[in-house]
């Protein structure tokens, strides 16, 4: 199982948010990169970053340290947040990141989504969150009718090879990811899942280890890092023991 840190900008800073509200919102580092290197250097081999102000916006907001980011590591960066257009997609993985997350675009373009799969193939991922079993866009400000699985299964026919699958309601709580849906997703869409959400110490990783054979094949980690409730080290360790 891959173990992904996070990086959230907001206004050029590394910060967590709890649930995704603004009001939430601690500041970890003022240098993004540097978080970015330090993550490389305990061991990570991928790394996620959210424009967080583009998520909000629709547009994205921190191109610049994203750039800074990807062409500081040597590792493979996914970049997620505000991306809405061809136009975005284009530039971010001409700009060397490795994948992208599209969220809100999936629900109000999906040819778009479908037009990119047929372009970039495995380096579209489509950014799957749900609160309270319904998918949440805009940066989570608005919830449709539609559940995670329908929406998976939908973008499965569009040739999307993956999904992020966030539950909002555990996201930066540190209350334990939500595995029956997240190992339910990933059997029931037949998708590669990558799960995102409440993990907090590392038993949390052992019980999403056992999802890798659904297809659950790695994990985002933000606030159980910075808060330091799992060591990247040991989380690591755990993902590779057999």
């Amino acid at each position: 199982m891959l173990i992904i840190p996070a990086i959230d900008l907001r206004e050029g800073r590394c910060v967590r948010l709890v649930e995704g509200r603004l009001d939430q919102e601690t500041i970890y580092s003022d240098d993004p990169v540097a978080m970015a290197l330090s993550w490389q250097q305990q061991g990570a081999e991928y790394l996620h970053v959210v424009d967080l102000d583009g998520a909000f916006a629709g547009a994205p907001k921190n191109l610049a340290i994203i750039k800074n980011i990807i062409a500081a590591v040597d590792i493979p960066v996914e970049v997620g947040g505000g991306i809405r257009n061809l136009e975005a997609i284009e530039e971010l993985l001409g700009s060397g990141a490795s994948r992208v997350v599209l969220g809100t675009v999936a629900i109000r373009n999906p040819e778009l989504v479908q037009e990119a799969c047929q372009k970039f193939g495995e380096g579209i991922v489509v950014g799957i969150d749900a609160k309270n079993g319904k998918v949440a866009i805009q940066g989570w400000g608005i919830t449709v009718e539609k559940t995670a699985l329908e929406l998976a299964l939908e973008m499965k026919k569009l040739g999307v090879q993956r999904v992020l699958f966030t539950d909002i309601k555990r996201d930066g709580t540190l209350q334990g990811p939500n595995l029956e849906a997240t190992g339910d997703l990933a059997r029931k869409s037949g998708l590669k899942v990558i799960a995102s959400g409440g993990v907090s110490v590392l038993e949390d990783l052992k019980e999403l280890k056992k999802l890798e054979a659904d297809g659950v094949d790695s994990v985002i980690m933000g606030k159980a890092l910075y808060a330091g409730t799992i060591k990247l080290k040991d989380a690591l360790a755990l993902a590779e023991a057999k």
